[in-house]
Formats: structure tokens, C-alpha cells, sequence
């Protein structure tokens, strides 16, 4: 399966940049093809601008700037995300991500104003997470990123496409036992991919 994994994390010593490592190792290792973008490596700007706005709902070319993130997630079958969570939301570089290139026509078509979801190359979607602050905490707040993989990107995706979210809450609290067992779990997922 051709997985395009997205990684969103700036420091390569982090928790987050061990489970990226080892999302892409176990991938690879199962016989998958991985796109691996790494979206600060990349130097992606998730800024919208000005011009991409005024052509949000037009067809777009080879020459726009998001292109070459376009091709990447049309090629791919399978999504994984591995990113933290920050202020109850995604990091501003993924979230860029996807208001630059899940565009009309891509992840979607507006047909007599309504959308229509069009994302089917994806036949299964991760995402790998960790959150500063407790289970409790994320649920009391709405948990937005948790809302967003289960039910915004899988009604993008093809319809019925599992979606698998992991989570490694507390990691405030966390110890050198809570990371091994969670590092564990996202390697046993991984490995099922």
C-alpha cells in the first residue's frame, strides 16, 4: 500500500520524532511504501495566501504553489498523522496542510453548493498523537483534534475506511514506562497496517 505519512514536529530529539521514526520504520519494514513528509524538513508554509484564497474554488494547475502536496496525497491509499497536539488543536504547519491542499476538487466537490467528499484513494487513515495534558483535560475542552481525524476525515475518505486513533495523553506526567507501552502500541498498529 502507498501510505503518505504526515510528520509535524520541529525538534528531531522529541518524543514526537521517535514516534515518526518508528511509524516509518514498521511501515516500510510491513512491505508498504511510504511517502514520508515531513513537513518542517520540507520548509512547507502553511500560510493561505492572498491569491490561492481568490482561487480557492478553481481548478488548479501544475504552477500552484500546493501542487506537488496535491500529487503526494492523490498517489496515496493510506494517511498517517503524526503530530502533537498544542493548545487543544493541530500544529499551525498541519493545519496549513490541510487548508492548502485539501482543496475543491481534491478532498472534495461543491456540486449545487453542497460538498461531496472525493478523498476515496485513502482506504485507511492514523493518526499518532500526544497531548500535554490529561484525557480528562482534552474531553472537558471537546478534544478538536480527536473530532477532526474520527469524523471530518473520515467523511472525507473513502466511505467505511477504518480510522485508528492513538493517543499518548499526560505526557506532562509522562514516564520513561507510559512512552515505552505507548511507543508499543503504536509499533503493534503499524506493524497491522
Amino acid at each position: 500500500m502507498n501510505i503518505l505519512v504526515l510528520y509535524a514536529h520541529p525538534v528531531e530529539t522529541s518524543f514526537n520524532a521517535g514516534l515518526h521514526r518508528l511509524i516509518v520504520e514498521r511501515l516500510t519494514a510491513a512491505g508498504h511504501s511510504v511517502d514520508d513528509c515531513d513537513l518542517y524538513a520540507e520548509d512547507f508554509d502553511p500560510r493561505l495566501m492572498r491569491q490561492e484564497r481568490l482561487d480557492y474554488h478553481n481548478q488548479r494547475g501544475p504552477k500552484d504553489p500546493a501542487a506537488p502536496y496535491v500529487d503526494r496525497l492523490l498517489r496515496a491509499e493510506a494517511l498517517v498523522l503524526s503530530y502533537p497536539v498544542w493548545n487543544y488543536g493541530f500544529p499551525a504547519i498541519l493545519k496549513g496542510f490541510f487548508d492548502r491542499v485539501f482543496l475543491p476538487g481534491v478532498s472534495f466537490r461543491l456540486v449545487d453548493g453542497k460538498v461531496q467528499p472525493s478523498l476515496h484513494n485513502i482506504r485507511k487513515v492514523a493518526a499518532v498523537t500526544t497531548y500535554g495534558g490529561s484525557r480528562f483535560r482534552a474531553i472537558v475542552m471537546g478534544d478538536p483534534p480527536r473530532r477532526l481525524i474520527k469524523r471530518m476525515l473520515r467523511a472525507t475518505v473513502k466511505p467505511g475506511a477504518p480510522v485508528t486513533y492513538l493517543a499518548h495523553y499526560a505526557m506532562n506526567l509522562s514516564t520513561d514506562q507510559t512512552r515505552k507501552s505507548f511507543m508499543t502500541k503504536v509499533a503493534a498498529s503499524m506493524d497491522a497496517f
